[in-house]
């Protein structure tokens, strides 16, 4: 491999709160030559961009920002279009020297479209490396003011409500969901099937302005909604 070469470093930049961000991640947007913020519509801004304008503004170097469309779709093979269409984009900084800090919301190691284009980049030779985040749903417990897990309970984290959580659920003393309100009447069918006494409770745009925490299921359709699902075992109080 050419040691001229850029590096592509993924970056968490956590839940919507700037102040989340890691050191180490706040050291490198403060001195990487290209950031690459996806945006899922070319009408929307990208939200994990707006979390580190901040720091980008108080730079006094030049930088460049490369947007690639990654829009909300589930026709994998697009997806895969859009995905290689990044990673060329991405592949012409690196052929210059130029590292590039590939800004995602949360954990890029956590349902992340970053691990997608990395594996691409990743096959051509090119270094790789990941800065994590804090992830969406330790930010809204934190926010809630609620624990996750203690002792040796389990927590079981649903990326999409589907025929799979039927199975598992009753395995989950916490159960965390992302998205609910794509799915909330489903979740809510097969949450109220479950026996055990139960807290729910959903937090939208978490460590945003406009965040809201409230008790019960997501149901307005907000994309960044999270709910979480506390069990109390059969006969405890």
């Amino acid at each position: 491999m050419n040691m001229n070469k850029g590096k592509l470093i993924g970056i968490g930049v956590g839940p919507g709160d700037p102040e989340l961000l890691t050191v180490k991640a706040v050291k490198m947007l403060e001195s990487v030559p290209v950031i690459c913020s996806p945006k899922s519509s070319p009408k929307k801004p990208s939200v994990a961009l707006s979390i580190v304008q901040g720091i980008l503004d108080g730079r006094s170097d030049e930088y460049n920002v490369i947007e690639p469309l990654f829009p909300m779709i589930e026709d994998k093979n697009a997806l895969e279009s859009y995905w290689a269409g990044a990673a060329e984009l991405i592949i012409s900084e690196l052929n210059e020297g130029k590292d590039v800090s590939f800004i995602t919301l949360g954990d890029p190691a956590i349902y992340s479209t970053f691990s997608y284009v990395a594996r691409i980049i990743g096959d051509r030779g090119y270094l790789v490396e990941m800065i994590p985040g804090i992830n969406s749903f330790t930010g809204c417990a934190a926010s809630a003011g609620i624990t996750l897990g203690e002792k040796d309970e389990i927590i079981l984290v649903v990326p999409k409500v589907d025929q799979r959580l039927d199975g598992i659920l009753e395995h989950a003393d916490t159960a965390v969901v992302m998205k609910t309100s794509r799915h909330s009447h489903m979740l809510e069918e097969i949450v109220n099937q479950d026996p055990r006494d139960k807290e729910i409770l959903s937090v939208q745009n978490c460590g945003m302005e406009d965040e809201e925490i409230f008790d019960g299921f997501a149901r307005n359709g907000k994309y960044l909604s999270t709910t979480i699902i506390k069990f109390k075992k059969l006969g405890s109080k």
